[in-house]
């Protein structure tokens, strides 16, 4: 007679129950989420207590993960920020985001300083959108100003973008 192996839904669900309280495993799981992708600490600990962990445990195992340098807010904004100013987004729109993720605002702020030209970025995703010409009517300046917008851009990014506003030093 061989034993058999429980389903793994059954013994993940087993070992959340007995792990609740357990830091150990608390770091464990948390090692797992940042296996696929890097987190931040607000939304790791969110995730930690959604599959079941208790907040002591999971105090305990961020504390341990940030000792570690596996968990760094700093380091994930950062990368966050040059990761999606890289795909043509603005500022705002990139701000906004961190913001919605729980993140100090003032690492958000040190993070947007250290792009160093906004008006350029918003000039190559203007140029990839639509192309090397500078608009010509105001109807498509509009346009590809409304597009920067979304995108996240300020309103001087814009003008210099589009050719609206001269190019400050």
């Amino acid at each position: 007679m061989t034993l058999r192996r429980a389903p793994r839904s059954l013994s993940r669900r087993n070992q959340e129950v007995e792990g609740v309280a357990d830091p150990v495993a608390a770091h464990a799981a948390a090692i797992a989420l940042l296996a696929r992708r890097d987190l931040p600490a607000g939304e790791l600990r969110e995730r930690l207590r959604a599959r079941g962990f208790g907040p002591e445990a999971v105090a305990a195992a961020l504390t341990l993960l940030a000792e570690e340098g596996a968990v760094n807010d700093e380091r994930y904004v950062h990368n966050y920020v040059a990761h999606h100013a890289g795909r043509g987004q603005g500022p705002i729109r990139i701000a906004a985001q961190l913001r919605t993720l729980g993140l100090p605002q003032p690492l958000i702020d040190a993070a947007m300083e250290a792009v160093a030209d906004w008006p350029a970025l918003a000039t190559a995703a203007r140029v990839r959108r639509f192309g090397a010409p500078a608009p010509a009517s105001w109807r498509e300046k509009a346009r590809q100003a409304r597009f920067l917008q979304y995108r996240g851009f300020s309103a001087d990014h814009i003008r210099v973008a589009t050719g609206a506003a001269p190019e400050t030093d």
